[in-house]
């Protein structure tokens, strides 16, 4: 008997986990982190509904947190099996993983020393050496050849568009095909390829990030220039919270597409991610994962100052001078950006501009829906500062783009599972795929096992 169960990303855009089980076969699809929402985020301290030494191998769609994030947990609490990935996700997510650990054990740090931990002293989830030993576990698989998994079952990889590395993951076990979109990335975009389609699957199991909405047709290279100038007009600086990867190379082209346009001459810019920075040889070590000339790809990371010192960092937040500081985490979950946010949040002549999707209960949705103060690093920040976002900047596909991709399939599969999405953008893409295609389409709940 073949089913599925969805340990995470079922109502919500986090913590994205899809098991497959036949037989005695275990198969996990992603295994990434919960964000946002306490009671989201305490489920990553709650043992798995499986035990993980009994899950035979992980297939990773893409590096982002909310897909590979728990993997060190995963092998901490059992998981001795291989992880399926690209080679560009496996070095994606050597960066991820480590800088996640090294966060957990700061965090964890900072709430002893501060006494957040309460009675109790904190400990990180997994520690930067945790992470350093999961990537032992990892297997590099070649685009577009199916290659064995165990349980006599297949794995074949396409290019998903999304951030370096993202593929949609074919796996063929016990005379069925499933696909899984991961996440799926923009048509036409500027850096990322478009994403290849599948001509067939008995099941499609879909993300619905955008599942309710419409990307903005408007220029971003423009959209961005406007906000910078008009801030730096008045003397303020932009704080852009931005993932390291995929959020941070795309914003850095428009730049360096602004200043080759004549713009932004005396404005200093900024990348204040380690990681980022780091992010950036990794694009250039997988010229065929992008559209970017070898030549073009070294002059956008070009186009801002990179910050690796902590001493560097600090300084930003101290100057007052007009700039544009550019830093992880793209949802102001953590990271260097609640130092520069913490700065710079209390001025009006500032602006906190967002790029990407903020997931409910983070600071970034927070600000975006309106707060006049949030609670960061301890204490509570007054929100003066003009509060931005430039949603048509985003790395997930919109409602139509989701359709689009699965157009590309030639027949219709016996039914669609809508996952990685808030209950109504999941419900939307349900309706849509019923009204268009006429196909079964449903969203899972969590934890519950579907026969396929």
């Amino acid at each position: 008997m073949l089913s599925l169960t969805c340990l995470g990303g079922a109502g919500t855009v986090t913590g994205s986990k899809h098991l497959l089980t036949s037989g005695d076969t275990r198969l996990l699809v992603d295994c990434g982190l919960f964000q946002g929402l306490k009671n989201l985020r305490e489920l990553n301290w709650e043992p798995l509904p499986v035990a993980p030494r009994s899950i035979d191998a992980v297939v990773l769609t893409h590096a982002h947190l909310d897909h590979c994030g728990y993997l060190p947990r995963l092998l901490l609490d059992g998981f001795n099996g291989r992880i399926h990935t690209s080679a560009a996700s496996r070095d994606v997510a050597e960066l991820i993983l480590r800088d996640s650990g090294h966060l957990q054990e700061k965090d964890a740090d900072f709430a002893n020393r501060k006494g957040f931990a309460g009675n109790k002293p904190a400990l990180p989830l997994y520690t930067e050496h945790d992470a350093l030993r999961t990537m032992q576990s990892f297997t590099s698989v070649p685009w577009h050849q199916p290659v064995p998994l165990p349980g006599d079952a297949t794995l074949t990889l396409r290019r998903a568009g999304h951030i370096l590395g993202a593929a949609t993951a074919q796996i063929d076990i016990a005379g069925t095909r499933i696909v899984f979109s991961g996440d799926l990335g923009r048509y036409d975009d500027p850096l990322m390829h478009d994403p290849e389609p599948v001509a067939e699957a008995d099941y499609v199991v879909i993300e619905s990030t955008y599942g309710d909405r419409l990307h903005s047709r408007q220029d971003p290279t423009e959209a961005l220039g406007e906000v910078i100038e008009r801030t730096v007009l008045r003397g303020g600086t932009v704080v852009i919270p931005a993932f390291a990867v995929g959020r941070a190379q795309e914003l850095l082209y428009h730049i360096w597409k602004l200043k080759q346009g004549g713009r932004l001459k005396n404005v200093p810019v900024y990348m204040d991610s380690p990681m980022a920075i780091n992010a950036g040889s990794v694009f250039q070590r997988h010229p065929d994962e992008h559209r970017l000339t070898h030549y073009d790809s070294v002059a956008v990371g070009a186009a801002a100052t990179a910050v690796r010192e902590v001493e560097h960092s600090k300084a930003l937040s101290a100057n007052r001078y007009p700039k544009v500081i550019i830093s992880a985490s793209g949802m102001a979950t953590g990271g260097r950006v609640l130092h520069h946010i913490a700065a710079y949040a209390g001025d009006h002549r500032n602006t906190l501009l967002f790029s990407g999707f903020q997931a409910a209960g983070t600071r970034g949705r927070k600000l975006l829906e309106g707060a006049r103060e949030i609670k960061l690093l301890g204490r509570i920040i007054p929100i003066n500062a003009e509060v931005q976002e430039l949603p048509m900047l985003s790395a997930h596909a919109d409602s139509n783009e989701l359709m689009r991709w699965l157009s590309g399939f030639t027949r219709p599969p016996r039914k669609v599972f809508i996952v990685h999405g808030e209950p109504e953008a999941a419900d939307a893409l349900r309706w849509r795929i019923k009204q268009e295609l006429g196909w079964p389409a449903s969203v899972p709940l969590q934890d519950r096992s579907y026969s396929l």
